[in-house]
Formats: C-alpha cells, sequence, structure tokens
C-alpha cells in the first residue's frame, strides 16, 4: 500500500499537489475521490484535468452523471455519483466500460460504487482543516 499526504491552503497549493499525484501514480488511470460536500472534489479534478492539458470545459457532472474532456490526444472521463440510488444505476450507464477503457477517471463520490471499482484505484481523500485548508490523503 502506497500512502501520501499533502495539505493545500487555499487554491494555491493544488497545481503542485496535482502534479505530485499524477507523478507518484504514472501508470494509473482510475482516481476515486472522497470527501463531504464543499470539500473541493470538483475543484481538484479541475487542477488534474488542466495538468493533462484540457484547457477548458471542467466542471461537475452533477446533473449528467458523467462528463467527458479532451485534452488533444485522449478522452478524460469525470464522475460525479452523488445523485445515483445504487451500483444497479452506474452499471446501467456504462460505468465499468469507462473504468476498463484505459482512459482517465476521476469519480466523485467513488464510495457509492465502490464494488465496481477495479482492483488498484488510486483513491484520494480530501479533509476541510479549515474554510481554507484542506488535506490531501492519496492511498493505493
Amino acid at each position: 500500500v502506497k500512502e501520501w499526504r499533502e495539505t493545500a491552503e487555499g487554491l494555491s497549493g493544488l497545481p503542485e499537489i496535482a502534479k505530485s499525484l499524477l507523478s507518484a501514480f504514472p501508470e494509473d488511470r482510475i482516481f476515486a475521490f472522497y470527501g463531504d460536500l464543499g470539500a473541493g472534489k470538483t475543484t481538484f479534478i479541475k487542477e488534474l484535468a488542466g495538468q493533462l492539458g484540457v484547457e477548458k470545459g471542467v466542471s461537475s457532472p452533477t446533473f449528467a452523471i458523467i462528463n467527458e474532456y479532451f485534452n488533444g490526444k485522449e478522452s478524460l472521463f469525470h464522475f460525479d455519483f452523488y445523485r445515483i440510488r445504487d451500483v444497479q444505476e452506474a452499471l446501467q450507464i456504462g460505468a465499468e466500460d469507462y473504468f476498463y477503457s484505459g482512459n482517465y477517471c476521476f469519480i466523485e463520490w467513488a464510495e457509492k460504487i465502490e464494488p465496481l471499482l477495479p482492483a488498484g484505484t488510486v483513491n484520494i481523500k480530501i479533509n476541510i482543516l479549515s474554510e481554507t485548508k484542506r488535506e490531501f490523503i492519496v492511498t493505493k
């Protein structure tokens, strides 16, 4: 098990944490995000997508459940499972096909679909330490 922790004060620390995460897990494509509402999951995923070359259009897929972004070379998929009722609903939208596509998948509210997550998923827990400070605990 690989684990590391980082703390960010405001948005200024996010680029460095995103770079660290991507370089620590260069072969991984499935990233599961955990954290309370307002923890900054979407904001951090926006930073990760930017680091991977996505220039615009990154937003929460709360109502669509999945957004697809393109970085000029490949598609990246961003999921928000907050609104799904159960694992069956995620299966119906083809979540597993995305997870095994070889493309980056960033998954918000991953706890709702944990049985579907592939072995070796990188887990990112974002804890709110204060209004502007976040702790990132990454495990695999």
